[in-house]
């Protein structure tokens, strides 16, 4: 049975066609570019379901049921629950969850048996902790390394928006912002892979997707999974759950 998994986030819409054991189709567009997804789509097979998560505005969610409406599928928006899949949640008000997120945690489960930190690096960084049993028990939102920079460039007068490279002590203001930013992030995660540590006592596996999902990583002095379809692959979990 195909099964069409679509990830609306902030920055970008991707989405990959799932048959049998494995995605036999995948792609992405600007989430500006919404407009354009009923032509990005046209040359899928038609799934027989449609299974997604959006963080995105009402105007692209409604582009989108109007892009799946020529194959007269709607797409079920997934809402995070209280337990699914494996995955028990400890938040406060699990359906303020956002979808990726609960998406993501629901992929990395599949993917290992052990404690996890899952990691997002998109717009937003979300950097969630996921104990051996399948319990979420909490997690971080911080801004990516370009929002930060962007942030900066904004409310300041004098740190102007430039491209910079990473190094461990930086010697120009562009390095400076670029590593600084990058470090804010290896920080939050290696934080938090310590504090799961301790509360799992083992060693977790850190799980990281996004657009600039490997270049945290290789910043990373630790071993780190790359899952760059991880949203996606919790998607269709639960479709086929």
């Amino acid at each position: 049975m195909p099964i069409l998994a679509i990830d609306a986030g902030n920055t970008r819409i991707k989405w990959g066609l799932w048959e049998d054991r494995g995605f036999i189709a995948q792609g992405s567009l600007l989430t500006a570019r919404a407009d354009e997804l009923a032509d990005a789509l046209h040359m899928l097979s038609r799934p027989d379901r449609v299974v997604g998560c959006s963080v995105a505005s009402a105007h692209v969610r409604s582009r989108i049921e109007q892009a799946l409406a020529a194959w007269g599928v709607r797409p079920e928006w997934i809402v995070s629950r209280r337990a699914q899949c494996g995955v028990v949640s400890r938040y406060a008000e699990p359906a303020q969850l956002g979808g990726d997120r609960w998406a993501a945690l629901i992929g990395a489960r599949a993917r290992h048996s052990g404690g996890c930190v899952v990691v997002n690096v998109g717009t937003a960084v979300t950097i969630d902790a996921l104990s051996a049993e399948g319990e979420f028990l909490g997690g971080l939102i911080l801004p990516g390394p370009e929002l930060m920079a962007e942030a900066l460039a904004t409310g300041t007068a004098g740190l102007p928006r430039q491209q910079g490279q990473f190094e461990l002590f930086p010697t120009s203001t562009a390095n400076a912002i670029f590593s600084g930013s990058l470090q804010a992030v290896c920080g939050a995660i290696e934080r938090i892979e310590r504090a799961l540590a301790a509360a799992i006592q083992a060693q977790p596996q850190i799980v990281m997707s996004g657009g600039s999902g490997d270049l945290v990583a290789s910043q990373l002095a630790r071993p780190v999974t790359l899952a760059p379809n991880l949203v996606l692959e919790g998607l269709i979990a639960v479709a086929r759950s």
